[in-house]
C-alpha cells in the first residue's frame, strides 16, 4: 500500500435527526467543474464492425435491352430502353431521345418497373456504351457546383439562369445511339408509339394485377 493510499481519509458517519448519512471522504467527492468540450473516447475494439461492400445483386428482369419504366425523377412515367448495368445499382438507359425526349442517364434500380419486352441492342457500337459507362462522362453538376462556389456566381443568384449547353461529344454519342436503336425499333409495329407514350395509373386502376 502506497503512502498516498494510507493516508486517504475515510468516510464520514454523521447524524441528522433521527437518521444517519455516511459522506465520502474530500478526495472522493464529485468534482464541481467539469470540461467545456467534451472528451472523445476511443472505440472499443469490439464494437467497430468493418463492413464489407457487396456487387449489388439486380433483379433477373432487369437485362440489357429491356424496356422499363421510369418511378421517380424528371422523366417518371417514361417507357426506356436499358443499355447496360452499372455498378451501385444504377442503371444506364436512353429513350430514345428522338422517341421521347429522354437522354442518355443514369438511374436507380429501385424506381424502375421492368417490362416483357426487350429490343435487340446488337445495332449499338459497343465503345459508346463503355464511354457512356464511365464515372466522368455525366459530370456537369461537378462543375456546376464548382461554379456556384466562385464569386461570379454569387453575384449573379438573382439573374436568370444559363441554359444548360450540352458538351459536343455527347450529343455525337446520342444521336448514334438513337440511330441504331430506332432502326431497330422501327421494324416492329407500334413500338416506336408504344416508347412515345408515357405510364400512367387512373382510378380503378390495380397495379398489382397488371402484367407490364
Amino acid at each position: 500500500m502506497s503512502a498516498a493510499e494510507g493516508s486517504a481519509a475515510p468516510p464520514v458517519t454523521k447524524k441528522f435527526g433521527k437518521g444517519e448519512r455516511t459522506l465520502p471522504a474530500p478526495g472522493q467527492r464529485v468534482s464541481k467543474y467539469y470540461p467545456a468540450e467534451d472528451v472523445l473516447e476511443p472505440k472499443k475494439l469490439s464494437t467497430q464492425v468493418r463492413k464489407t461492400q457487396r456487387p449489388t445483386k439486380y433483379r433477373q428482369s432487369l437485362q440489357p435491352g429491356t424496356i422499363i419504366i421510369l418511378l421517380a425523377g424528371r422523366f417518371r412515367g417514361k417507357r426506356v430502353v436499358l443499355l447496360k448495368q452499372l455498378d451501385q445499382g444504377v442503371l444506364l438507359i436512353t429513350g430514345p431521345f428522338k422517341a421521347n425526349g429522354v437522354p442518355l442517364r443514369r438511374v436507380n434500380s429501385r424506381y424502375v418497373i421492368a417490362t416483357s419486352k426487350k429490343v435487340d441492342l446488337s445495332g449499338i457500337d459497343q465503345k459508346i456504351v463503355e464511354k457512356a459507362s464511365q464515372p466522368d462522362y455525366f459530370g456537369e453538376k461537378t462543375r456546376r457546383a464548382e461554379d456556384k462556389k466562385s464569386e461570379e456566381a454569387f453575384f449573379k443568384q438573382g439573374e436568370k439562369p444559363e441554359k444548360k449547353q450540352v458538351t459536343s461529344a455527347r450529343a455525337e454519342d446520342q444521336k448514334a445511339v438513337d440511330k441504331a436503336l430506332l432502326a431497330t425499333i422501327k421494324k416492329e409495329q407500334f413500338l416506336l408509339s408504344y416508347l412515345h407514350t408515357s405510364f400512367t395509373l387512373r382510378n380503378g386502376d390495380k397495379p398489382h394485377e397488371m402484367v407490364f
